[in-house]
Parts: structure tokens; sequence; C-alpha cells
């Protein structure tokens, strides 16, 4: 989990570190490096490659693909802490459109929790004045469809192979992304390219390590590992892009994944 969180961690800050291009087109570079991996996986071990549960999967890719441009637009839009931290409130929303969509039961002590989430996300927005309304509304917004496409995978777990649920990701992206790069396309110099293929095979690696890590005997004790993200954001926007964190901003920081994390221990 520590991997895949550090994973995660180095496709933001070459997310960040090219903003001069188009969202969409970074989403289709790490889409078709993604496939390509999964489709690979998914031929060496005949697995089922368009799965069963169609209506779900396709809604994993779809509303990953807008957390994903909604959270790379915050990540060039506000430092990358702050961004990555407002992310986690995805598992709230993972909750909370659990007990609609999938009827979970909630105690009433995690309500607490949730609200200790907001309150932090709410402190980042208040004392750092990098970090506008809008955008901090776009980080939740982010947050909430990354929690739909959260619940689209519960709804495929015991229907479809791990690796045919990370496919629908790029399948979904790849024809959206692309035509959209059809009219807005920047080309990378030089070895923008090679960066470019970083993230995608990061992004994959990242992936590919966290299902290995919830798919364990031990999934609920690693899961709050999760959260070393939180850590990693803060040293790269730090020390490669110069960001600084302002002490009531780190105590938002902190609201947020203690919320969340409480909420994984109650769990």
């Amino acid at each position: 989990m520590v991997a895949s969180v550090f994973c995660f961690a180095v496709v933001n800050a070459i997310a960040k570190s090219h903003a001069h291009i188009p969202v969409h087109e970074l989403i289709l570079f790490r889409s078709v490096i993604s496939f390509l991996f999964a489709a690979s996986f998914i031929k060496y071990y005949g697995i089922s490659f368009w799965g069963n549960n169609k209506f779900w999967l396709i809604m994993r890719g779809l509303m990953g693909l807008i957390a994903l441009m909604l959270f790379f637009s915050t990540v060039m839009n506000m430092p990358l802490a702050s961004a990555s931290t407002i992310q986690y409130l995805s598992p709230v929303f993972t909750v909370l459109i659990a007990t609609q969509l999938n009827q979970q039961k909630v105690k009433p002590i995690r309500w607490l929790f949730f609200a200790v989430s907001f309150i932090g996300a709410a402190m980042i927005k208040g004392f750092d004045s990098r970090v506008s309304g809008f955008w901090l509304m776009i980080g939740v917004a982010s947050a909430f469809f990354a929690g739909l496409a959260y619940n689209s995978i519960i709804k495929s777990k015991g229907t479809d192979h791990a690796m045919t649920i990370v496919l629908y990701n790029p399948m979904v992206a790849i024809p959206i992304t692309g035509i959209w790069c059809f009219y807005h396309f920047v080309t990378p110099v030089g070895l923008e390219w090679l960066w470019l293929i970083f993230m995608g095979i990061f992004a994959h690696a990242a992936q590919y390590l966290m299902t290995l890590a919830l798919h364990s005997d031990v999934a609920s004790k690693i899961a709050p590992w999760n959260y070393f993200g939180a850590i990693f954001a803060v040293i790269i926007g730090y020390f490669f892009f110069g960001e600084e964190i302002y002490l009531l901003s780190f105590l938002g920081m902190l609201l947020v994944v203690m919320g969340v994390v409480l909420n994984a221990k109650v769990k």
C-alpha cells in the first residue's frame, strides 16, 4: 500500500510539473499505457475481456474518468498537498453513497467522523489563500465522483476479475480523451514524452499494487497506510514545487486524514 501511494504521488507530481499540457491529454497518455498493461495481463491469463456486469463496469470507468479529470485540474491550480488531502474525502463519499446504493449500515459515531473530515477540508480553504473556493469545490466534486467509482467497483467485485475492473478505466477514457485531443492537442517536446510514459507506468503500478494490498487477508489493517500519500504530497510539494505548508492548513489536512482513518477503524 505504501508503494502504491508513492506511485500515485509520483503521478500527481508529473501531472503538476506538466501543467502546460491539457488534462485530457495527460489522461490519454496514462490510459493508453494502463490499457496495454491490463489487456496483456488479461490475455495471458485468459480472463474475460468484456466482463459480466457491464453497466457497473462502464460506470466505474466513466465516474473514474470524471474524478481524475477534476483531480488533475485541482493539482494544477492549488498546492499538491492540499489537492491530495481534499481527495481523501472520497472514502467519506464512498460510505455515504453506499448507504443508498448498496444498503450499507453506518454506525452513528461515523457521522461525527465525517463531519471532522469536512471541517478539515474547510480549514484548508479558510487558512490557505492559495486555495480558492472554486477549486475547493472542484476538489470535493472529484472526491464525490471517486466515491461513485468505488461503489461501482463494489457492484462489480463479485462478478468480475479485478483486472477487468481496472481495464474499464482506460477503455472508457481513451475514446473520450482521444476525441478531445483531436481538437486540442499540445505536442510534448523532448523528454516530456518520456515523463508522460513514466506517468502511465507509475499509474498502472499504483493501481496494481493497491489491488494486491486490498485483496490480502489483512486489508482492513493495510488500508489506513493509504494516508501516507498525504506525507508524500507534502514532501514532494515542498522540495520540488517550493510549496510552504501553513500551520492551520496543516491542521486541516490532519483533520481530513483523522476523520477518514477513524471511520476505517470503526468499520
